[in-house]
């Protein structure tokens, strides 16, 4: 992808990086392995966003977002969706991306370190295009009625905050979620009721 400019990016501008913010990932799928909780829990997120959709995940996408499937390696289970939310113009302003992934029977996930790990991957890719970011701490909460860790990044180019960034990681008995959401500064904020909503209609697997 091509470096921006030192100068003030333009809206238009701003919006292109927004649409290409989840292909830093697409070279690789969420990657889990999972032991035991009396030992560590040894994970790669590769992939920083996801939809909700097929077998145990299902979600209600409100009106006016261009939903997609999107392709995983044959064989792994994993399943992705991306959504996302244009302006008038048709550049996107938000992005909202939602994998569910296998675990082996009996194996726990450290959802923190989950997190941890998007976030360096996120922060690692950004830094390689010329972008800093600021990460709020991990915290707990619920996803689809699973527990859920979560951080949000705001990610900065030439010392101006341009897009922000929210990570969430959460996991069931057998199943593994990640959800991605990304948007510029002022589509992050128009959308955030209706990122809100979508994360609130999300049913994960079987509640705990």
């Amino acid at each position: 992808m091509e470096y921006f400019s030192r100068t003030l990016l333009s809206a238009p501008s701003v919006a292109a990086r927004v649409a290409r913010l989840p292909d830093c990932y697409n070279q690789c799928h969420l990657v889990i392995t999972s032991v035991k909780r009396t030992r560590a829990t040894s994970l790669l997120l590769l992939l920083g966003a996801l939809p909700a959709f097929a077998g145990q995940m299902q979600v209600a996408w409100p009106p006016g977002w261009d939903v997609q499937a999107l392709p995983s390696p044959e064989g792994t289970g994993v399943t992705r969706e991306r959504a996302v939310r244009a302006d008038a113009n048709g550049d996107p302003e938000m992005i909202v991306e939602l994998t569910q992934t296998p675990l082996e029977a009996g194996h726990a996930v450290n959802l923190e370190a989950v997190v941890l790990q998007m976030r360096k991957v996120t922060q690692v890719n950004l830094q390689r295009q010329g972008y800093q970011s600021a990460c709020t701490p991990v915290k707990a909460g619920t996803l689809g009625r699973q527990a859920s860790a979560q951080t949000t990044c705001e990610i900065v180019l030439n010392g101006g905050h341009v897009m922000t960034q929210t990570l969430v990681a959460a996991s069931g008995e057998d199943t593994a979620w990640s959800l991605s959401y990304a948007g510029t500064v002022a589509g992050y904020a128009a959308h955030q009721a209706e990122v809100d909503g979508i994360r609130n209609s999300l049913v994960l697997g079987t509640p705990p």
